[in-house]
């Protein structure tokens, strides 16, 4: 499980794994429970460079990042991690 410390947003920090290059068990805590289930859901199954160019630069109320942005970067991260 790869954990990641959100910054800027309402949820402290996102959980997920990464199956053959697919986005699985993403959990956010913290957040609005509803939308982020709703991201949760949706991405799930994703190829991960897809769940990226997808969600990266979502922002939310002029804070230059969103919850999907954060998701973003924290798959980027997860990806340079494991080259």
């Amino acid at each position: 499980m790869y954990t990641y410390k959100t910054k800027g947003v309402c949820s402290r920090e996102i959980k997920f794994e990464v199956k053959d290059n697919k986005v699985t068990e993403l959990s956010f805590a913290g957040g609005c429970n509803g939308n982020l289930t709703g991201i949760s859901r949706l991405v799930e199954g994703l190829d991960v460079n897809e769940a990226i160019k997808k969600l990266k630069g979502i922002d939310c109320g002029g804070r230059g990042t969103s919850c999907p942005d954060q998701l973003s970067k924290a798959l980027e991260e997860f990806v340079t991690k494991n080259k």
